[in-house]
């Protein structure tokens, strides 16, 4: 591999002290308020109207009539997975400068020799509706998985997340084996979105992460953690974006005739220190989303169709 050259770092501000990089580390989740200001939380809150009005060319988000009210074109979704891929205010807060300097001292702490290099992977912008569920017990990493087991989410509260509207619940310190719990089916839909429940472990050290507004929660990808169904009067949203050592590969899935051992997607956006694989290139990021709606929203759409 050619030296890298100093014009290929990207340089980020050093955020949190000693004492929370060890907690994250030890606990596998770190909160840190304030981290995001009233006005970039109201930056993002317009941003994912617009994407919920189909203000973007997008063919997974059609703009809507004008008389369809703000509440009712937002209170369809639980969530939009990659909006940063067509919305530029989405990938400015994939790069936020905090947070990704936050991100350059935990990300991958449990390696004696990291440097601090960040990249990110995915964006998911979460609406989640009054009545919408919450998702089962699970781990980002087996979602997104990685060479070194430190895919990271950081999670950034757009309203108050409390025990009502379906805040997050972790098991602390579950992330330390770096063991893939099971998954099954659950028998709860009117708790949880349709995705699989780990099962298998101990749930009692379960605690829950209220969150005031504004609020960056760091979670390792191997953390259990799940959150309720929203039984407020008003949506829990949030914008979590996901990230890993900029030294790993990220297999995601293996193409015809590639080998496993070098399966590594490249539609990343590198945001701290270098990139080493710069050489390989970049994938596009594409012009479109995904979406993910409750159950009731999938019924009423089916039957009107």
């Amino acid at each position: 591999m050619n030296q890298l050259e100093m014009s290929d770092q990207i340089e980020v501000p050093i955020v949190l002290n000693d004492t929370q990089v060890r907690s994250f580390v030890e606990n596998g989740y770190l909160a840190v308020p304030g981290l995001v200001t009233d006005d970039e939380v109201e930056e993002i809150r317009a941003d994912l109207l617009k994407l919920a009005r189909g203000g973007y060319p997008c063919e997974s988000l059609e703009p809507l009539p004008a008389d369809i009210s703000d509440e009712e074109a937002l209170f369809r979704i639980l969530c939009i997975h990659q909006p940063h891929h067509i919305s530029p205010v989405m990938r400015k807060y994939v790069l936020h400068s905090k947070i990704c300097g936050a991100l350059s001292q935990i990300t991958a702490a449990h390696l004696p020799y990291w440097d601090g290099s960040v990249k990110c992977v995915q964006s998911m912008a979460f609406v989640k509706p009054p009545g919408f569920q919450g998702q089962a017990w699970h781990q980002d990493e087996g979602y997104i998985p990685t060479r070194d087991r430190s895919i990271i989410g950081a999670w950034i509260a757009l309203d108050d997340a409390t025990i009502e509207n379906g805040c997050l619940r972790v098991i602390p310190r579950s992330h330390q084996t770096g063991y893939l719990w099971p998954q099954r089916e659950h028998e709860n839909d009117d708790e949880f979105d349709f995705a699989g429940e780990c099962h298998g472990f101990d749930e009692s050290t379960e605690v829950t992460v209220e969150a005031k507004t504004g609020t960056l929660i760091f979670f390792n990808g191997y953390l259990l953690h799940r959150s309720f169904k929203n039984r407020s009067n008003y949506p829990r949203r949030v914008l979590v974006n996901h990230y890993c050592n900029a030294w790993s590969l990220v297999p995601w899935s293996v193409h015809e005739g590639e080998a496993p051992a070098h399966a590594d997607r490249r539609g990343i956006l590198p945001v701290a220190g270098v990139d080493p694989y710069k050489w390989k290139g970049y994938d596009k990021l594409g012009d479109n989303v995904s979406l993910r709606t409750c159950k009731a929203v999938r019924e009423a759409d089916e039957k009107a169709t």
